[in-house]
């Protein structure tokens, strides 16, 4: 990462730092890496430390942080990550049918990346919605619910589309 972009980075950690009292500026690890991965697509282990030097924290207590949570991507992933729940709400009502559909139509298995890049197939913990499953986050910002195999074609389908233009 070149110079200026690390300090285009720190620029924006201040910011998040600031908006917690000075003793506390580890709360802004959250936000930190969230910058991280804007700025870079995934959250490397070299990132980790960059943060835990910045925030004045245990390189292993950032890397704790990003392994706990999925919104944190630990490789580069394709232009869609496809978080699916399998959380036992969800496994009851066709969650793991949803998965092994998705593994199918992509070619690729949960955890891995579609050879053009354009999809990476993970699994969720509960995206709290259970009542709507199967549900799925799209990117981290975009719930489906309802996920039937029609509305995952239709969604696939959707989205390749969009990217073929």
């Amino acid at each position: 990462m070149s110079a200026n972009a690390t300090l285009s980075m720190h620029a924006r950690f201040a910011k998040e730092v600031a908006k917690f009292p000075a003793d506390q500026a580890q709360s802004a690890v959250m936000a930190c890496l969230a910058i991280v991965q804007q700025e870079l697509g995934y959250v490397s282990t070299d990132s980790e430390r960059e943060v835990a030097a910045y925030l004045g924290m245990a390189p292993m207590a950032v890397h704790e942080v990003t392994t706990f949570y999925n919104m944190y991507n630990q490789k580069p992933c394709g232009k869609y990550k496809l978080n699916v729940c399998t959380n036992l709400p969800c496994q009851l009502r066709d969650g793991a049918v949803a998965l092994k559909h998705l593994e199918h139509k992509l070619g690729i298995h949960m955890g891995e990346t579609t050879p053009d890049g354009l999809f990476t197939l993970q699994q969720s913990e509960c995206l709290g919605a259970c009542a709507d499953s199967p549900v799925m986050l799209v990117n981290d910002r975009t719930m489906c619910s309802f996920m039937s195999n029609d509305k995952l074609d239709q969604l696939i389908d959707s989205l390749k589309s969009v990217s073929a233009t």
